[in-house]
């Protein structure tokens, strides 16, 4: 699987030791959540070797999206070397994604 399923445990050993990521706040019970959903795996295919693609679940991890100040859902945020800079919220074009990743490697 290209896409990772973070936890708090993990996600700074992750995220941190990684050049660029983008990982997707999201929850089951989200409807737009799961639209978004398909898109984040064929990022997760795509950009398996050059960078992580991550979810975070945000009732499982109610401490990583208090420390993102997640508010709504589906977020997805872009970190570089473990620090964030750029955050888009709500269903985006797949193409937006890709730009932002594409900018960044």
């Amino acid at each position: 699987m290209s896409v990772k399923h973070l936890t708090t445990a993990e996600f700074d050993a992750v995220v941190d030791n990684a050049p660029l990521t983008l990982v997707d706040f999201w929850a089951t019970w989200c409807g737009p959540c799961r639209m978004v959903g398909p898109v984040i795996e064929k990022l997760g295919e795509k950009y398996q070797d050059t960078a992580v693609i991550a979810k975070v679940d945000v009732d499982a991890e109610p401490d990583l999206a208090r420390r993102f100040g997640i508010m709504s859902i589906p977020t997805v945020v872009f970190l570089k070397n473990g620090k964030e800079f750029e955050r888009l919220v709500g269903v985006q074009n797949p193409q937006v994604y890709m730009d932002i990743l594409d900018k960044n490697l």
